[in-house]
């Protein structure tokens, strides 16, 4: 279905999650570029529940990360409004978004993923069973908030603890030794693999994911596409769309995986709402694809019209 350029695309950003800053230069990003393209867009910034809408609008182009632009609320506010949006569905969003919900879906589609165990920390923080080395995560918030690595049993506790101010129940996850990858899924389509490389002694957080946040220098390097050999590339791709079927994730998505030395993949989770910078890893992936990044977001409105125009 082709973009009408006489329809209102109301672009949503911000939102009241820890995430706030990197939708705000999302949505900007997403803003900017369908104006250029000469859609009649208008940003929103939202801060609460119930976001004040354009009149007449006719797609809201959502670029909210994280807490209620990922986790199937606002959809549910849009859907309930008839109002078309772009993305992932109510439910759909829920689960992707809940790192214990999607992983109990990955286990039953047999998607490979890392072993793991829930605490419940409800009543103060607790030790797992699993032993080190392994990653606490609090299980619905984005862009590595409150994630730590626990490679030494006397830092456990500790790690435990600092997820707990995010949720009173923690996903434990075996730690992985490889290569980060991400890969983009776009109506199906997949996008070329995108290696994450953070700096030396470091891993993938929200400081090198996002340096411009915290005024540190450099960052993380991403190589795309991703210098894979063609077994290595056919495993991680049907990793990914495999662990995309199974959530039954509508439109597009960012899939994260793992690569041990032996070639084997591990699906960390699904992003519905991915980065949409010109500098994110989506943006970049559709550019090696040859779509600009213009391209990619009147893309990204097309197919969620013919999902629910």
């Amino acid at each position: 279905m082709s973009l009408d350029k006489e329809m209102v695309i109301a672009v949503l950003m911000g939102g009241p999650g820890a995430e706030r800053k990197v939708s705000l230069a999302s949505g900007k990003a997403v803003l900017k570029a369908l104006l250029e393209k000469g859609y009649k867009a208008v940003g929103v910034q939202v801060s609460d529940d119930s976001p004040e809408l354009p009149d007449e609008v006719g797609l809201v182009f959502n670029a909210i990360h994280g807490t209620y632009g990922e986790d199937g609320g606002l959809q549910k506010y849009l859907g309930g409004k008839g109002i078309a949006y772009t993305g992932a569905g109510e439910e759909t969003s829920r689960v992707a978004f809940d790192k214990v919900l999607s992983k109990e879906i990955f286990l039953q589609h047999e998607v490979p993923t890392p072993l793991s165990e829930t605490i419940d920390c409800s009543n103060g923080a607790r030790l797992p069973r699993m032993v080190v080395p392994f990653v606490v995560k609090p299980p619905r918030e984005g862009s590595s908030v409150g994630i730590k690595v626990v490679k030494k049993q006397s830092e456990a506790l500790s790690a435990m603890e600092h997820g707990a101010k995010f949720s009173p129940d923690i996903l434990v996850e075996q730690f992985i030794e490889g290569r980060e990858l991400t890969v983009g899924i776009m109506g199906g389509e997949l996008l070329p693999v995108v290696e994450i490389i953070p700096p030396d002694g470091e891993w993938y957080d929200m400081a090198t994911k996002y340096p411009w946040l915290s005024g540190k220098c450099g960052g993380s390097q991403y190589v795309c596409p991703a210098d894979l050999t063609h077994e290595e590339l056919v495993a991680v791709n049907a990793a990914a769309k495999k662990a995309y079927d199974a959530l039954g994730i509508e439109v597009y998505s960012r899939v994260d995986v793992l690569l041990n030395s032996s070639g084997n993949p591990y699906v960390l989770e699904a992003n519905t709402i991915p980065g949409m910078t010109e500098t994110s890893l989506l943006p970049m992936a559709g550019a090696e694809a040859g779509y600009s990044f213009g391209d990619l977001c009147v893309r990204i409105a097309e197919l969620s019209l013919e999902k629910r125009g």
